[in-house]
């Protein structure tokens, strides 16, 4: 019992000579009473799982601790009866104040949370602006060309989100908080703008799992790029016979390669500019190949039927596993790599409009 008081005494002596005083997180909750609980919670895959809970006194809710690592963390409040609010911050040693909002949120008064906060006001500005016009967009009495107004208006302030974002990466990636937001929307970069990233990673999060992906990509993306000749794989029909990518490409049509899943709302939603363009151009020296990213042979032929196509389909059915998917780095769908008549990418994720376009001006 004496040894183990003395190495507690010893602990607290550590403690107190590296400055290691800790993390106090007090918050106040929008719509919270006394007695309500907050929960301080960590993400485990797809999950938020409870770690500590605090309850609101005197309109406050308080946590401490000692952290050795600076980590994202989500603080919740989910009483019954009421709508629940979370938000997430960076729980690192020092005094972390939290307004907990419904639009406003907030978490500061340490520097990776100060950081993330500059970024997380500019968001909550546009994500009131996008509440506004969704709640608007319910009148039944807008036209429809007053609905595709604000839903241009909608996707206009979505892109902006994504400036800020991206933005906030650049200023931010030699540090824990560029570092997250770059984990959490890497998909939405590009590879010229990945790739000068990369470099700046700080060497501690070398061994992270999404950080090794990530590079990964970006060493597909860049030989899967505009100007490179297209990567060859192979995969089945829905018939069950294999097929490769090369037996379309590289023969003298322009082909679009498109990634999709039946699953896919996104995918299903864009099938029909497809459908379109095909109708269109088919006779003009273009051709489709469909990639699937599903997992049920079922499901695909169903949706191939259901859906009007009528181009080449190919899958390995290994959902974000597909082979196909992992050589070209794609990471969301729908998904397209044009390529032209010699088998050199000339463009990548182009849709609606845009793809159009750029079928016209290469198909003339």
């Amino acid at each position: 019992m004496k040894k183990f008081i003395y190495l507690l005494a010893v602990a607290a002596i550590v403690a107190a000579c590296s400055g290691n005083k800790g993390y106090v997180v007090t918050g106040t909750v929008e719509g919270g009473a006394d007695g309500d609980t907050v929960f301080l919670q960590k993400v485990d895959g797809r999950n938020l799982v409870k770690v500590d809970s605090a309850v609101i006194t005197k309109g406050t809710f308080t946590f401490k601790g000692v952290q050795d690592t600076a980590v994202n963390r989500y603080v919740t409040y989910r009483p019954a009866g009421k709508e629940g609010i979370l938000m997430d911050f960076f729980l690192e040693n020092g005094n972390i104040n939290i307004n907990l909002t419904h639009d406003n949120d907030s978490a500061t008064g340490t520097p990776s949370n100060d950081a993330y906060q500059e970024i997380r006001a500019q968001l909550n500005g546009l994500n009131k602006q996008m509440m506004t016009i969704y709640e608007s967009m319910s009148d039944t009495t807008l036209t429809d060309e007053q609905r595709e107004a604000k839903m241009k208006e909608m996707n206009d302030l979505q892109e902006k989100s994504m400036e800020i974002t991206k933005a906030g990466i650049a200023k931010n990636i030699t540090n824990l908080v560029g570092v997250h937001l770059l984990k959490n929307n890497y998909y939405y970069l590009e590879v010229d703008e990945l790739d000068p990233l990369v470099p700046q990673i700080p060497a501690e999060f070398a061994n992270d799992e999404v950080i090794i992906k990530i590079k990964e990509n970006v060493e597909k993306m860049k030989a899967t790029a505009v100007g490179q000749k297209f990567t060859d794989f192979e995969m089945e029909t829905p018939d069950g016979k294999p097929v490769k990518l090369s037996d379309y490409v590289g023969k003298g049509k322009v082909v679009l390669i498109d990634f999709w899943a039946s699953w896919c709302g996104p995918c299903r939603r864009e099938m029909p500019n497809l459908v379109e363009a095909y109708a269109q151009y088919k006779n003009k020296g273009f051709e489709i190949v469909g990639v699937s990213l599903d997992q049920s042979g079922e499901a695909w032929k169903d949706a191939i039927q259901k859906l009007n196509i009528t181009w080449p389909q190919m899958s390995d059915l290994k959902y974000w596993n597909c082979e196909g998917a992992q050589l070209y780095a794609v990471s969301s769908i729908p998904h397209t790599v044009l390529i032209d008549g010699e088998g050199t990418i000339i463009a990548r994720g182009l849709h609606g409009e845009g793809l159009q376009e750029k079928l016209a001006e290469v198909l003339k």
